[in-house]
């Protein structure tokens, strides 16, 4: 099967960024979300991206003009209908990301794929969503999307190897580098990472050093290119928290247990960069 045409679900940073790199690799691509004031942020995310990429030289006018040309938008989920390939990119919330699997099951061609963007759920218990849960797949994207390298694709029980195989040549396709990776908690990434910069949160806690002094260490004594708490600042502290919620429920082991002040960060609605404060101010 031939994949000319990718359908997003979800308007938000993760899937403007899927977008943009697809239309880049000269997909055409239908970003669709719940309201248009939600899509017309999305395709104006992608227009602002390229007009930066345009201003440092990286790409022409002409470039940015056909790769936004390529990208159209709709509330009407229909029109994705003849996607070739169609992606999940909606909120981390396995209520609604398997309402959205239900409803692309049932305006889906009989053969195109339909992958996931989540960064923590069971890809096999997103599968039993469709009807043939063999062309359900894991397609882990980083934020953000254009930048960051990677993609894991992850397979759950059910997923075909034909529908593992295309979605790592399509990820290759638009320049990602990828691995394959069996459905577990996390997968590999978050499942190394989100327990480390809540090891972070703990020392925080514990008053072992300053949040400054931490995240100098990480950077300086790891190499890390951003301190682990300024990074849980950017992922956003409740997110932190919903991932560790899940690895401490799904591996049933005390060493995923979620840090006390991570918790009451989150109560106080302290969430990092999008609520301007969190570990540190902005």
């Amino acid at each position: 099967m031939g994949i000319n045409t990718i359908g997003i679900v979800g308007a938000g940073q993760m899937g403007s960024g899927i977008a943009q790199i697809c239309a880049a690799a000269g997909l055409n691509v239908i970003m669709n979300d719940i309201n248009d004031a939600a899509v017309q942020r999305g395709i104006a995310s992608v227009s602002s991206n390229l007009q930066r990429m345009v201003s440092k030289e990286k790409i022409s006018a002409d470039d940015a003009a056909a790769i936004l040309a390529r990208i159209s938008g709709t509330v009407t989920l229909a029109d994705l209908s003849g996607a070739d390939f169609l992606v999940e990119a909606a909120t981390e919330n396995v209520a609604i990301k398997d309402q959205i699997l239900k409803s692309l099951d049932g305006i889906a061609k009989a053969d195109a794929i339909i992958a996931t963007n989540t960064s923590s759920v069971s890809i096999t218990k997103l599968a039993t969503s469709l009807s043939d849960p063999s062309r359900l797949v894991g397609m882990h994207f980083f934020n953000p999307v254009p930048v960051m390298a990677l993609v894991e694709v992850i397979r759950g029980v059910q997923t075909s190897d034909a529908t593992f195989d295309a979605t790592k040549a399509l990820a290759e396709r638009v320049g990602k580098t990828t691995v394959g990776i069996k459905n577990s908690p996390g997968f590999v990434v978050n499942r190394i990472l989100i327990p480390m910069i809540n090891e972070a949160i703990f020392v925080l806690q514990e008053g072992v050093a300053n949040a400054e002094e931490i995240d100098a260490g990480m950077k300086l004594g790891a190499n890390h290119p951003i301190g682990p708490l300024a990074l849980a600042d950017l992922i956003g502290l409740d997110t932190i928290l919903a991932v560790m919620e899940v690895f401490y429920r799904d591996f049933n082991d005390s060493k995923y247990r979620p840090a006390m002040l991570l918790k009451e960060m989150v109560d106080a609605g302290h969430l990092g960069r999008k609520t301007k404060k969190g570990f540190f101010t902005y």
